[in-house]
């Protein structure tokens, strides 16, 4: 009896390591499969996002120089360049930082008010990259997403102020593979120039670049003909208004 005791210890113990082995044999299956859906970048579905034009920059009453000294990404997403996962993944060509860089620099150059570097800037931007990429739609489109935070500092007095800049886009999906990298494209481009429209141009930078430059700051600028330069509140330029005199 002691003998079949043991016999039937054994058997149970083999069964165990039979059962373990299969499950261990199976989850190696499973991760197996997993590694081959996982979309691989490649130059066909790669995709270059870039700003098509500058966005011009809202008038200031003495135009400040900026320089951008970071540009750090606070998403949490382990591959911000994959943009999408189905249909054999859509990537970027560039980490979406140097891409957000890219376009605030570009549209600061172009007015001019982009600094060589920190020591010749009034202001000093560091910006913090939330979400770039597309965000969950309908189903039925693709919804493009750039989100982004901006600390504005003056360097001389060590004050600064934070300030946000979003954009959204949407697009319509498509079937084809071709189609459907360049909605993606075009949706994410589009959500980028809504974010650096809203940086840019927004009253929270116009706000922040007063109270940062108060002891520079100049009072309104005179229009011509002695009317008042007043500047919209989207900072989408100025217009001059005449007395009704001079209407008259």
């Amino acid at each position: 009896m002691a003998q079949w005791g043991v016999t039937e210890t054994k058997m149970g113990s083999h069964r165990g390591v039979l059962v373990q082995a299969g499950f261990l044999l199976i989850c190696a299956l499973n991760a197996s499969n997993v590694c081959a859906d996982e979309p691989k970048s490649t130059p066909e579905n790669t995709i270059h996002v870039q700003l098509a034009a500058p966005v011009p920059p809202q008038k200031f009453p003495k135009a400040p120089k900026f320089f951008i000294s970071e540009v750090i990404d606070r998403s949490g997403n382990p591959q911000p360049m994959l943009v999408l996962r189905a249909k054999g993944g859509v990537f970027l060509d560039r980490q979406p930082t140097q891409i957000t860089r890219e376009a605030v620099e570009q549209s600061l150059k172009a007015a001019d008010l982009l600094a060589a570097d920190a020591a010749s800037a009034d202001l000093v931007l560091q910006i913090y990259v939330f979400h770039f990429g597309l965000a969950q739609g309908s189903g039925l489109d693709y919804f493009g997403k750039v989100e982004f935070s901006v600390m504005v500092k003056n360097l001389k007095t060590e004050e600064s102020q934070q300030i946000q800049a979003a954009g959204t886009c949407i697009a319509n999906a498509a079937v084809r593979k071709k189609n459907i990298q360049k909605n993606v494209q075009a949706n994410i481009e589009g959500a980028l120039e809504d974010a650096v429209r809203n940086l840019v141009r927004g009253t929270q930078l116009r706000e922040a670049v007063a109270s940062l430059l108060k002891g520079n700051a100049s009072g309104p600028v005179a229009a011509p003909g002695n009317g008042m330069a007043f500047e919209h509140g989207d900072g989408s330029g100025s217009k001059n208004f005449k007395s009704e005199s001079q209407t008259r």
